[in-house]
């Protein structure tokens, strides 16, 4: 980046005098600064003003925006940006900050890309300072190169709280970082942070946004909404993580923890590649492309990393993630009109309280395969035949990914998806039914599917689908191994559904999960009760 000296008599609020531009994105400017009382440096940023900080009294935003700054520096003290003065100005925000050791990220990506064990250092700071505010009820929601500050020594400092936060006015600043749901004008989470730093490590390793600037704010944010991710050439072991967190569907991105660890691992495999084992990278097609069906092969990578592998599975490993009843885009999942249903402000009583009573509780294996003194009751050989026939109007589905299951007469697979570590997930349903079976099997789990579920959680949490969690998460034995469910509400094209998701591992890392989905109004139905109670009862995992 060419910086341009900027000499002006002009002082801003008549006291910091702008002495040098350092960024420059869309909506955003960035200076060099002096504060003339104290003679001390500052960074003065100027930034379109989003409509609902003009909304706000000036004096209420000024407080609010130092305040959320404060409570941060308390918090990863030197590692955010405090704002020391708030300046509004007709149109535009100026927010003054002590001057963050180092350089914007902006200023370093106008020299080319980084390597990607660089961008996994940077990538990581930035994580753990979006943690401690997510922590703190406090989110970003104006991400971007300009507001992540790089120091030769490898410190991270992030700017710009308090412009944006979970609002759902219009982000009007560097678009090309909005996530799609900003996009959409519906507001952001946590999740929002995560695209915006997915999208910041892209560009790191590729030289390139993942998505270029249009030239006005609704041509990008269509860009966005829209235009497929070509998968990144250079990340190496950091694809995984970049492609995981650039999911259009907020519900599908990897959760925090996840993202941390992957980017833990690659660093440490570099300081000590030699004694690491090997490991398989997988080979992602473009995130949008629509889906092959073809299994993608591995190619060996001679250091360790958290194989996110296709992290969009791993992230919707338990509960499918897609919580309103879609995959990578809502609604997809089945077709056909679905009554218009009204939900009774006291859940329902769940169905595990009655289902878990078949179900052997004893303790589960920790081999890949149950133990061999398991009762009949646990989980057969897969050539074992199921003991009950079929009800009236079901039949025995097996997949080609070879999990069966038994499914009201009329259902098949409405979309399948795979990644190259061999997890897949397929939705079963029926064109005018409104009801979905969402199978999802992963390599690549954490071995406590209760944690794992309180991810989902935070994340629903952080979403506009008007999520509610009914109840609490339940650890549960399904088949002999250890499991966890979950249900909830939400809401997916204007109907209010209901999602009962169970999820077992069969091994360290491996295992299934079933998500059932209805219309909430019809939860308690005979038929849709029976049919929950027969998909479980049947179900048998390809691997097991």
């Amino acid at each position: 980046m060419v910086k341009v000296q900027v000499s002006t008599d002009e002082l801003v609020a008549g006291r910091y005098r702008l002495l040098e531009v350092v960024h420059h994105e869309e909506g955003r400017d960035g200076w060099h600064g002096q504060d003339v009382e104290s003679e001390r440096p500052v960074t003065v940023t100027r930034s379109r003003l989003p409509a609902h900080l003009r909304e706000e009294a000036e004096l209420r935003t000024a407080v609010r925006i130092t305040r959320e700054s404060e409570a941060l520096g308390l918090v990863c003290p030197g590692r955010v940006s405090v704002v020391v003065d708030v300046v509004e100005d007709h149109d535009f925000l100026w927010t003054v900050t002590a001057r963050p050791e180092g350089v914007p990220l902006s200023a370093l990506l106008g020299h080319g890309p980084v390597d990607y064990v660089r961008a996994a250092q940077i990538g990581l700071g930035v994580l753990d300072i979006l943690g401690a505010a997510h922590q703190e009820g406090i989110t970003h929601g104006d991400l971007s190169p300009g507001q992540v500050w790089v120091s030769e020594r490898g410190g991270v400092t992030v700017a710009g709280f308090g412009l944006m936060g979970a609002s759902a006015s219009p982000r009007v600043t560097a678009p090309s970082y909005a996530s799609p749901e900003q996009a959409r004008g519906e507001g952001g989470g946590p999740a929002t942070d995560l695209w915006a730093l997915g999208a910041i490590m892209y560009e790191m390793v590729e030289g390139r946004p993942a998505i270029r600037d249009r030239g006005g704010l609704e041509a990008t944010f269509r860009a966005v909404q829209r235009l497929p991710i070509r998968a990144p050439l250079s990340a190496g072991p950091l694809s995984p993580a970049i492609q995981g967190l650039l999911r259009r569907d907020p519900v599908e991105r990897v959760p925090e923890s996840v993202v941390r660890e992957a980017l833990a691992r690659i660093l440490k495999a570099e300081l000590d590649e030699d004694s690491m084992p090997t490991e398989t990278l997988p080979v992602f097609r473009d995130l949008d492309a629509p889906p092959t069906g073809r299994v993608w092969g591995k190619v060996p990578l001679s250091r360790p990393v958290l194989l996110g592998g296709a992290l969009a599975v791993t992230v919707v490993c338990f509960a499918g993630l897609t919580a309103a009843g879609g995959l990578s885009e809502r609604g997809t999942s089945a077709s056909g009109p679905a009554p218009s249903p009204t939900v009774s402000a006291k859940p329902s009583p769940t169905p595990s309280a009655s289902l878990s009573s078949s179900v052997p509780q004893q303790a589960p294996s920790t081999s890949p395969s149950p133990p061999s003194s398991s009762s009949a009751s646990a989980s057969p050989s897969p050539s074992h035949t199921v003991a009950e026939d079929p009800p009236a109007d079901f039949f025995r589905y097996t997949a080609p990914q070879g999990f069966s299951v038994e499914l009201p007469k009329g259902w098949t697979p409405v979309r399948t998806e795979n990644s190259a570590d061999g997890s897949y997930r397929v939705t079963l349903g029926a064109g005018g039914d409104p009801r979905t079976l969402v199978v999802t099997y992963s390599t690549q789990l954490t071995s406590d599917p209760v944690a794992v579920w309180r991810e989902v959680d935070t994340s629903l949490r952080g979403d506009s689908i008007a999520y509610e969690r009914l109840g609490d998460i339940r650890a549960v034995t399904y088949q002999g191994y250890k499991g966890a469910d979950m249900e909830w509400l939400s809401t997916n094209g204007g109907v209010r559904e209901r999602t009962f998701g169970r999820g077992y591992l069969i091994g360290d890392h491996e295992g299934f999960s079933l998500r059932w989905t209805t219309p909430a109004a019809d939860w308690n139905t005979a038929a849709n009760q029976a049919a929950l109670a027969t998909f479980l009862r049947t179900f048998r995992g390809g691997s097991q």
